[in-house]
């Protein structure tokens, strides 16, 4: 994000038309969550370019209205307000993609889903079934752990070698079959193959006999992917060949709408 410019008066309106305090509240907000939560005023200055009694008055109003609290420290750390429009942020994630997953549906003929990165876990945040008598079936609102998940490969593909690592020694890497990838040196060569080809692949990872395919939705707000999930006698690698493309191009077409100030 570039810097903000600094200014004597919060309430003036910026360049795009909206309220300036407003725009300066949010983006402090962000940058303190790609901060990890919790960050100092003098970092936050830095960062944005804005002086210090203008991101103090920014933080102190933030404090009284429970979306950043204070910590014994004096950093300051995002709030507690934020978690409930976070989940409800999420439910209506879900609700824009369900246009793009049965559209996958249609295409694909298997299940289509969408997961999101919620710390260290993968949450499912919606889903279009298959129309097939044999389909697969995820409950939306399932945490599962990355590992084992081609939308945990996807979502995690492009994030630094040492944040991976870190992550699996706070998870842990349980087998759920005979195929699970278990130790850290194989679960980085799987997202080099992620990066290399495109797109990642759960093989018999999470439950024997179903194989799922996964892109990134690039620049989406929050860390998103979407995946099919079939019969592994269904989801070939003749089938993949076909697939591969239509997952890329409704992740292409979701990021799109999500970027929109009136998604359709």
């Amino acid at each position: 994000m570039p810097p903000s410019s600094a200014s004597s008066t919060d309430s003036t309106k910026s360049a795009t038309g909206g309220v300036q305090s407003l725009e300066r509240a949010f983006d402090l907000l962000e940058r303190m969550a790609d901060a990890g939560g919790e960050v100092g005023l003098s970092e936050l200055s830095a960062s944005s370019g804005l002086p210090l009694p203008t991101i103090h008055r920014l933080m102190r109003t933030l404090v009284v209205c429970g979306y950043v609290r204070q910590q014994t420290n004096r950093r300051y750390a995002l709030g507690p307000r934020l978690i409930r429009l976070g989940e409800t942020a999420s439910r209506l994630l879900g609700t824009w993609a369900r246009p793009y997953l049965a559209r996958l549906v249609e295409e694909t003929g298997e299940t289509a889903n969408m997961a999101l990165l919620d710390g260290d876990e993968i949450v499912y945040v919606a889903q279009v079934p298959s129309k097939h008598s044999m389909r697969m079936f995820t409950e939306v609102g399932r945490r599962v752990l990355p590992h084992s998940t081609g939308v945990g490969k996807a979502l995690l593909a492009n994030t630094p070698d040492h944040e991976v690592r870190a992550l699996l020694a706070r998870t842990g890497m349980p087998a759920a079959t005979e195929k699970t990838i278990t130790t850290p040196e194989g679960f980085l060569a799987a997202l080099e193959d992620v990066r290399r080809l495109g797109y990642a692949i759960d093989d018999n990872e999470q439950e024997i006999g179903v194989r799922c395919l996964a892109v990134s939705v690039p620049n989406s707000p929050t860390a998103a992917a979407i995946s099919i999930s079939g019969p592994a006698g269904r989801v070939t690698e003749p089938a993949t060949e076909k697939i591969v493309p239509i997952l890329q191009q409704v992740a292409g077409e979701l990021s799109e709408a999500l970027a929109s100030q009136n998604p359709a």
